[in-house]
Formats: C-alpha cells, structure tokens, sequence
C-alpha cells in the first residue's frame, strides 16, 4: 500500500476530478506582509525565511516565466499537463485589489493552469479579494484559499510573533465560507511551548469550524531566523524525526476521510537548514509517516471524533494520553 491508500491526498482528488495528474506550481509574485513591513510588526514570524519555501528565492522572475519553468521541472519528472498556480511566498493578497487581478491573470494566462492556490494570512482577506476569488471559481477555474493559522493558542501565536489573533481566523472562515470557497489551512507541529495536546486541538477547532483541506508542517530551523537565535542559545529544541511522524499519524486519523491533505510534511534545502535535519529527507517522512499508519492498521478518519480531556486548559492531567514533545521553550 502506499500513502494515499491511507490518506486523502491533493494529487489523488485532482486525478478522481480531471482524469489526470495536476500538480501546483510555487510563484514568488514579489508581495511583502503587514507583519514584516511595520503594518502589524516588524521581522516577521520567529520561524519565517520564505527562501526555506520558496523555490525563487527573493528576486522574483516574472510569472509567465516562473511557471514555464515550472512546467517544464515537473513534466519531466511526472508527466503532469494540467498545473495550479500556487502563490506561496509571503502574502499573496497583501495588495490592492487590481494589483492582485493582474497577478492572478498573468499566471491563468498559460493555458495549461487550471487554477490558483493563495497563501496568506486570516487577516488579510478582506471581502473585495474573497469576492476576486470566488470570481474565478464561478468562472470554472480551481480555486483554493490557503489560510496560515498555526494554533489556535493565542498564546503561542504571540510567542512565535505572528501578529493575528485566532479570532482573525474565525472571520476569515466565515467570510470565506459565505462565499463557498474552498479552505485549506495550515498547521505547524512542534512550535514552542506547545504539546502534542496543542496540536490536536488545533486541529479539531479547526474542523469544527469547516475546512476542506489542511497543510501539516514540522517547525524547522533555517538561517536568518529568530527561531535560529533561540535554537543556537537552546532556548528551543526541535522535535524528533519519531514525534512528528508519530503525531502527524495521530492527526491523519482523527482528520474525517473527506478533508484533503494538500501536505503532510514541509522541507527545506540543506543550504538554509539548521535543524532538525530529517527535514531536508521528504521521502523519508512520507514514508515514515505511511509505515506507523500501516503497523497501527489505520488511516484517515479511523479515529475520527475521539473526544479531547474535557478541560480547555491544558494541564498535566492530560499526561497520560499524550506523548510531549521536546518542543518547548526551556
């Protein structure tokens, strides 16, 4: 069996829906965010280097020529003829409104993109652009919002600087949803101070909520960081390669089987990477992540709608049913 024998992945539902292989293509369209510019702070999210995600680095080529070459890397490797754009870097909706159309359409341009995935943040999606969105979408393209939340623990998203509240998050679901776009929503495991407790009730407020699709990243360490000042005096520890496969396995299971999983695991290259170092092997993760679903004899939803510790705080008399992470600030 292979992963997606056990998981509801991207790649699969884009086969079932076009017949054929659809893969995204990251852009780096050039946007900044209000939480680097002084809008909401200054330096960005402890943990943020966008050239650990961004495959262009901070010199932006235009779009046409970003995803030329795009298709072209993964043609090669998969044979791939339709492709999404995925607007990774930063904020891609931090701009005015035709700023964004004209970004979005030079990357619809290309006939063989089917759609767009924007990443962003819950506290900039403002009606104007969720209505742009849902106007590509009623014009047939795939259109998926992809919304960094993180935690749900205001107290964690405070410790890490991310300069939005969960709050934010709630209104963008709701807006979002009232225009019926999809959701997807990314969650990292082994931010600090937090357990794996954390982690699962992150992920339940948040299908409680309504999603259609979720991201799951480990936290990494890379270079030109605030995390990687923490890390170098020991103020954090990463987690273990064994905790995050064990823990990503224990989300994929209490995750209902129609939710799709855009990610499971996140990389970056060797050159920025600090630690921990299992997080330039994707490979290996996915794979890992596939044998414990396999020794458990589980899959996605197996465990859906197990029921939490009651107390909303989180406490040691939860211990006994979870395993900590070696994840918090020391």
């Amino acid at each position: 069996m292979t992963l997606s024998d056990r998981v509801n992945t991207f790649g699969q539902v884009m086969v079932a829906r076009y017949g054929e292989r659809v893969h995204k293509i990251a852009i780096d369209a050039g946007f900044s965010c209000p939480n680097r510019d002084g809008s909401k702070g200054r330096g960005g999210c402890t943990f943020c280097n966008n050239v650990s995600f961004s495959p262009n680095g901070r010199t932006p080529q235009p779009i046409p020529g970003q995803i030329a070459a795009g298709k072209q890397v993964i043609h090669k490797r998969t044979r791939a003829r339709k492709f999404i754009a995925y607007f990774q870097a930063y904020t891609n909706t931090y701009a005015d409104i035709e700023h964004l159309r004209a970004q979005y359409d030079q990357a619809l341009a290309d006939p063989d993109v089917i759609g767009l995935s924007v990443g962003t943040r819950p506290d900039c999606v403002p009606p104007p652009v969720l209505d742009l969105l849902a106007e590509y979408r009623d014009r047939g393209y795939e259109i998926w919002l992809e919304l960094g939340l993180q935690s749900v623990f205001d107290a964690t998203l405070e410790r890490v600087n991310r300069g939005h509240s969960l709050t934010e998050y709630e209104q963008a679901i709701s807006d979002a949803q009232a225009r019926h776009l999809n959701i997807c929503t990314h969650l990292i495991i082994g931010l600090p101070g937090e357990t794996e407790r954390h982690v699962i009730q992150s992920l339940d407020h948040v299908l409680a909520l309504g999603v259609q699709g979720l991201k799951l990243h480990p936290l990494h360490v890379v270079k030109g960081t605030r995390l990687a000042n923490d890390w170098r005096r020991g103020a954090y520890r990463p987690l273990s390669y064994e905790q995050y496969i064990h823990t990503a396995a224990d989300l994929i299971e209490r995750t209902p089987p129609e939710i799709i999983y855009h990610r499971i695991t996140a990389t970056a290259s060797r050159d920025i990477l600090l630690a921990p170092d299992w997080c330039a092997c994707k490979w290996k993760v996915l794979n890992g992540i596939e044998s414990v679903l396999r020794t458990r004899n589980t899959r996605q939803g197996s465990h859906c709608g197990v029921k939490l510790c009651p107390s909303t705080v989180l406490e040691d008399s939860c211990a006994d049913s979870r395993r900590q992470f070696v994840a918090h600030t020391l």
